[in-house]
């Protein structure tokens, strides 16, 4: 195995779990000029052609922690062909030129899966903020495991270093929600906002870059009272559930989502400068494993979360208006309909009544705009109308 150094204080912690099993292995990048010695957001800042490339090998480039396939790959046997006029506009949004992939399973068969860009079956793709969602998942596995009593615990209580800064009365629904009331930039296009310089700063000791970062912020709102989307709430959210189970993201992620939901390629999830996972962003999969992360939730995830989780995350905690709202770190959408998305063109959604669920991965022009966004919702409510009518 390969293996990054990290500082002592961080190395104490994962130790024990990294170095037991061959299952999960800490990764860097090989030493090129190109390579990155810490997760970056200098990402938000890549040209077209540069995007197109990185996008399917960040493990190349950024440090991280790999994990095994599940040992029992779940199938995804081949369905009906989509309604013509489904794969048809599934088809002319594929050939825009900026989208990596599009796949469609209902009931857990394929009825959709293109590729372009190409990118194909056998490669990764990162998924940005859909890993936002996955973070939400184990959060809600800790939960049922008993690592983390209740939403209404503050975040404190679990990570000691926020302890006297805004954060001190946010509880763990608030951060979840992303209404803690603190004030944030998410300005993907401004290289001095606050989630460009998130990984900019060197960690205080004994503590993570988005503790170092967090911990600073100016209140701006009540707890409770206002929405803002913000990534570095959720890395607060990923580095709590790390504290509560003594172990990375990555490696929980292997035992409660990629064993149970049987995910068929490993998992790449970057790191920062402490060894910790990014539980906001930057995860890799190939496209069939989103999916298959999607139809597991669609199931209710196996037995990892309570019963009632993947539901109440995927409920609208946010009202966003004209049906649009915010759940535990999932978008949700009209038709009871609720998904993860991530920058540049992400996204699994997921409609619980039709039992299906669409992946596209992308390489937008720029980072997210109504432009982008708006023909992606129009193409998935055509999609859901037409097989809805079946």
């Amino acid at each position: 195995m390969h293996f990054r150094f990290v500082p002592a204080f961080a190395a104490a912690v994962l130790a024990a779990c990294t170095l037991a099993s061959p299952a999960i292995e800490r990764t860097s990048p090989p030493a090129t000029a190109t390579s990155l010695t810490r997760a970056s957001t200098e990402v938000l800042f890549w040209d077209d052609a540069t995007r197109a490339d990185r996008f399917r090998h960040m493990e190349d480039l950024f440090p991280g922690i790999e994990v095994a396939p599940s040992p029992h790959p779940r199938t995804l046997p081949a369905g009906a062909a989509l309604p013509a006029t489904a794969s048809g506009a599934l088809d002319t949004y594929l050939a825009r030129g900026d989208i990596a992939g599009i796949m469609v399973l209902q009931g857990g068969k394929v009825r959709y899966e293109k590729y372009g860009l190409g990118f194909g079956p056998e490669q990764r793709w990162t998924s940005f903020s859909m890993a936002k969602s996955l973070t939400s998942t184990l959060a809600g596995a800790a939960m049922k495991d008993s690592y983390i009593r209740s939403l209404d615990d503050k975040v404190s209580q679990y990570v000691p270093g926020l302890a006297g800064s805004a954060y001190d009365d946010v509880t763990l629904e608030q951060l979840l929600t992303m209404t803690s009331g603190v004030a944030w930039n998410e300005d993907y296009a401004d290289p001095n906002s606050d989630v460009a310089r998130i990984f900019a700063v060197e960690p205080d000791p004994g503590q993570s870059q988005v503790v170092t970062v967090m911990k600073k912020l100016p209140r701006e709102a009540p707890p409770g009272e206002k929405w803002v989307y913000k990534t570095g709430e959720t890395n607060l959210v990923g580095e709590l559930v790390e504290k509560a189970t003594g172990r990375t993201l990555a490696e929980y992620a292997k035992q409660k989502v990629v064993d149970p939901a049987g995910l068929a390629g490993k998992l790449f999830w970057q790191t920062e400068l402490t060894g910790g996972n990014v539980g906001g962003c930057c995860i890799e999969l190939s496209m069939r494993d989103y999916a298959r992360f999607g139809q597991f939730v669609l199931e209710g995830g196996h037995g990892s979360v309570a019963s009632d989780w993947l539901g109440r995350a995927g409920a609208p905690h946010v009202d966003l208006g004209q049906g649009f709202g915010y759940g535990y770190q999932w978008w949700t959408y009209p038709a009871g309909a609720f998904g993860a998305v991530g920058i540049f063109g992400q996204s699994i959604t997921l409609f619980p009544d039709e039992e299906f669920v669409v992946v596209i991965l992308g390489n937008w022009p720029k980072a997210t705009g109504a432009d982008l966004t708006g023909p992606r919702t129009a193409l998935l409510a055509q999609v859901h109308a037409a097989l809805a009518a079946e």
